[in-house]
């Protein structure tokens, strides 16, 4: 994965930002702005959401509307353009995942710090390829879809975010039920927390492990919180369900989701005490 790739969704939104913060300012609505470029205000205000691709046409005309003049500023300004449309990476991979997940994707290659809880897997970005395997083909691999190798591929694509020069702050939560599943038989297993103690000792990442007898009391399913460098850019829950996955963003929901978080670190065993509970578990395999 190129480096550069982990801002494009970042800069989409902050670019969204300044340009509403600009409308606003200048005392001009949505609908003025979308008759501007052309288009509906339910647009602009994807635009402004960092929802959709810009174009540099369009932002250039709402520059003028709003009265951005000097040529430096609108050279800044269209630069930004140009690079929120780099495609990311996973483009590749849309055949094999719906548009929700891309927007999950683009979002994590963004994220400064990634929290994530689990209750009946491995987090993703820890998982190996053979634990892959298993999940992706529910344990059945002689019944496994025919893009069954892309979306494993793609699967481990995405653990370059935590092995790039640049990595996110990873922190994985996981129920102690996830380190004695036998998710693709012992070996799979074995091979699985083997490299998850691996991973704990790694600066930029931190494992802890919720104990079965305070399990399920902080949350009662698994959830992600995203965090980002730039300021303008709020905190993202996702929430993953059969049918697809929610994301939310609402002061009072992130609110919810980060006094869990706080309740989890607590009930949850140290880092340290956490690998201790790994090499235990390997060794009873």
């Amino acid at each position: 994965m190129p480096s550069d790739a982990r801002g494009v969704t970042a800069r989409r939104i902050v670019l969204g930002t300044q340009l509403r913060k600009l409308r606003e300012n200048a005392g001009i609505s949505r609908s003025d702005a979308g008759y501007q470029i052309r288009a509906s205000d339910s647009k602009v205000s994807r635009l402004e959401l960092g929802r959709v691709a810009f174009k540099e046409r369009d932002v250039a005309d709402l520059l003028t509307m709003y009265g951005v003049s000097d040529a430096e500023e609108r050279e800044q300004f269209l630069e930004m353009v140009r690079k929120a449309n780099e495609p990311g990476w996973w483009r590749r991979y849309t055949d094999v995942t719906p548009s929700w997940f891309q927007d999950f994707m683009g979002m994590q290659e963004s994220a400064a710090r990634i929290h994530t809880y689990e209750l009946q897997f491995v987090p993703g970005l820890l998982q190996t390829e053979a634990y892959v395997r298993a999940v992706l083909t529910r344990g059945r691999p002689d019944y496994a879809p025919a893009d069954t190798e892309k979306r494993i591929h793609l699967r481990m694509q995405r653990q370059t975010l935590i092995t790039n020069p640049n990595p996110p702050r990873l922190w994985a939560i996981i129920d102690e039920t996830v380190i004695h599943r036998p998710i693709g038989g012992r070996r799979v297993l074995r091979e699985q927390l083997q490299f998850l103690l691996e991973q704990s000792k790694q600066p930029h990442i931190t494992i802890q492990i919720v104990p079965n007898q305070l399990s399920g009391y902080a949350a009662e399913g698994p959830f992600t919180l995203l965090r980002f460098a730039e300021a303008e850019l709020p905190d993202v829950v996702y929430i993953e369900h059969l049918g697809g996955a929610v994301m939310l963003d609402g002061v009072e929901e992130i609110e919810i989701f980060s006094r869990a978080l706080d309740r989890l670190t607590v009930d949850a065993e140290t880092p340290d005490r956490s690998r201790q509970m790994l090499a235990k578990a390997i060794t009873e395999l």
